[in-house]
């Protein structure tokens, strides 16, 4: 059991007859009354997000997870194939675990957490930035514009996003995995 001083980003507890991740959270101590603090938890079984208010000294149920360093392999429809760096075994997750699951490429390092009492994997923390290659953007047209514009790319993945004027195809560019953002053009 812990109480609601322990929660952080990432911890895992039952809540509602499932397990949830949390994702943010904030400590409010209003002027008049008790302090609260204010969760968006994910479900790890469907992915939905809901938004949960815990009273302070609230116990939770935490489970307990342990991190294991894995590779992903290749995607199949909804399901995506890994495999353990260390013990070289392979697993298969629906593609609701995983935050980002348009940005990742083969070959990339995650961190999957897996549930010690039953040995299922919970989530997938995905590195924080990704180096992708742009295969398709429409041509800029430089001067049409008066504050930063932005055209859709699609990278070598297939996912779609935002990108500035000067993003042409074959560059590789940077995306924020959290958000799903570009970040910034690499030179190689």
């Amino acid at each position: 059991m812990a109480s609601t001083s322990d929660i952080r980003n990432g911890l895992c507890i039952k809540f509602n007859h499932d397990i949830y991740k949390i994702v943010e959270f904030l400590h409010v101590k209003p002027g008049k009354g008790p302090a609260f603090v204010r969760t968006k938890l994910r479900s790890l079984t469907t992915g939905r997000v809901l938004d949960n208010t815990f009273s302070a000294g609230h116990k939770i149920d935490d489970v307990r997870v342990e991190t294991h360093n894995y590779q992903f392999l290749y995607a199949e429809g909804d399901e995506f194939h890994f495999m353990n760096t260390e013990s070289f075994e392979q697993i298969s997750l629906n593609k609701n675990i995983l935050d980002a699951p348009g940005l990742l490429k083969e070959g990339t390092s995650v961190m999957v957490q897996v549930n010690t009492e039953t040995d299922l994997p919970l989530s997938v923390d995905m590195p924080s930035s990704v180096i992708l290659e742009v295969t398709y953007a429409e041509p800029g047209v430089k001067g049409n514009t008066a504050t930063n514009a932005t055209k859709s790319a699609t990278v070598e993945t297939g996912a779609s996003v935002n990108v500035p004027l000067f993003i042409n195809e074959g560059d590789k560019i940077k995306i924020d995995t959290a958000s799903g953002n570009y970040m910034e053009r690499v030179k190689e």
